[in-house]
């Protein structure tokens, strides 16, 4: 599953972008399924209106809206485990989101995000290398 550190990599063609490329194509394919929390989404877009615009980010979402994933709700279940594992961690909110979603699913989370080494005994983590943020 991809939290927004995937997402926001292959949006901008940095560094893991051909990974989860590759993993589009898998599920694409029916190889693999491929899921993204609503959470992490929206705060894929709140960066991208931040950082690039509005038109960026209605082109991201129409571009976002034709992969081959699965975009899922934060309901209720999962919005508590969140919560459980944003108390127990020093994690951000919406990164709680993709630990509770790849828990729920079992699946493991595509990501460069540092700050999964917190709660990488939780869930299985997929390393994407880092960006570089002064490129």
């Amino acid at each position: 599953m991809l939290d927004s550190y995937g997402l926001l990599a292959f949006l901008g063609a940095e560094p893991g972008h051909e990974r989860v490329h590759e993993l589009l194509r898998s599920s694409s394919a029916g190889r693999a399924d491929l899921y993204l929390c609503l959470i992490n989404y929206g705060e894929v877009l709140y960066i991208i209106e931040r950082e690039k615009g509005l038109t960026e980010t209605l082109l991201a979402i129409a571009a976002i809206d034709q992969l081959p994933l699965e975009v899922v709700p934060a309901d209720r279940e999962l919005t508590f485990a969140a919560a459980h594992t944003k108390a127990r961690f020093p994690l951000a909110y919406a990164d709680c989101f993709a630990v509770a979603l790849a828990q729920k699913l079992e699946a493991a989370v595509l990501t460069g995000g540092p700050e999964f080494r917190k709660v990488s005994h939780l869930v299985d983590v997929d390393w994407l290398p880092p960006i570089d943020a002064g490129a």
